[in-house]
């Protein structure tokens, strides 16, 4: 590529449209991605994350658009975009039967590779995998299973990685070390795409994206995106949460009431309404304590999801 902004992107397109049968699963998504960046996607199950993401990686033709990943056409070059992605699959899809070693020395040779024992040692240690490196796979917990994923999908040093909710059902403490490790790779100019469920992972991706019914709704970075939406948001505590969310929710200003614990986040886009409702509880509630707070990526997600039932459509 001659352009020197577009070297510095691992993803730049413009348009994307796929329909599966009558379904339009993903609408005219624009996006970029630049080098050594960990991008995030987010959005309800079906709403066209996975199809996103594996059109812009030549994984999946589009019915219409265009664009490039790692410097190729999406539409004219898949070949060697695949050749420069690694995939990690939500579902552990390595062979159980296998010790951890003769998995990653399987993916070698279906990847070719010259001097695989030396690529598999690197592995090994790079994932701190090396003292588990002969214990048979289908013993593994879910952290360490998600280790030898990443592991496998990153031995023939791919410029992309993409991420399909790789985190889900493995423990607090395995999901902060893989995070760990995804940025220690885009440090080293690796590109990230992965979609997950989670608001603290969520929080640690340079960027965002949600997506809705196949539609962008919002991108960028975190505090981007919930500036973008211009909601003002509340914590109420006060005895009977339920009722008083009840109560809330028939008021002008307030869109949105969400418990957490024994708190409520009221939200909404109209500041002066919101905080006038609020006032008014107040006065007829002396027990009830309100306070503002700054808005949450959490407060906005639920925010988005609860209008984005208003376009028709869906994704998967």
């Amino acid at each position: 590529m001659s352009d020197p902004r577009t070297r510095e992107l691992a993803i730049a397109v413009r348009g994307l449209n796929k329909f599966f049968d009558e379904k339009h699963v993903v609408r005219d998504l624009s996006l970029e991605v630049r080098r050594g960046e960990i991008f995030g996607f987010l959005g309800p199950n079906g709403s066209g994350k996975t199809t996103s993401i594996r059109m812009m990686c030549g994984l999946l033709t589009p019915d219409s658009g265009s664009g490039t990943c790692l410097g190729y056409d999406i539409l004219r070059e898949a070949d060697a975009i695949r050749r420069r992605v690694g995939y990690m699959t939500q579902r552990f899809s390595y062979w159980e039967d296998l010790t951890i070693r003769e998995n990653l020395d399987f993916v070698a040779r279906l990847y070719e590779m010259p001097q695989r024992t030396r690529v598999v040692d690197e592995a090994l240690e790079r994932l701190g995998l090396a003292a588990r490196q002969h214990q048979l796979t289908a013993t593994l917990s879910g952290g360490w299973k998600q280790r030898l994923a990443l592991a496998a999908c990153m031995l023939h040093e791919p410029e992309l990685l993409l991420l399909d909710e790789p985190t889900a059902g493995v423990d607090p403490n395995a999901r902060r070390n893989f995070w760990e490790e995804l940025h220690r790779l885009a440090a080293r100019g690796i590109s990230v795409l992965v979609s997950t469920h989670y608001m603290d992972e969520a929080e640690r991706c340079h960027k965002l994206a949600y997506i809705a019914n196949g539609r962008l709704l919002a991108q960028g970075p975190v505090d981007e995106v919930v500036r973008f939406q211009g909601l003002s948001t509340y914590s109420v505590r006060g005895e009977g949460v339920t009722t008083l969310a009840s109560q809330l929710e028939r008021m002008p200003g307030v869109d949105q009431t969400v418990a957490f614990g024994s708190v409520l986040h009221v939200t909404g886009r109209d500041a002066a309404a919101l905080e006038a409702s609020l006032r008014e509880l107040a006065a007829s509630r002396p027990d009830v304590q309100i306070e503002r707070i700054e808005t949450s990526l959490e407060d906005v997600f639920i925010h988005l999801v609860a209008h984005a039932s208003e376009d028709a459509g869906g994704g998967s």
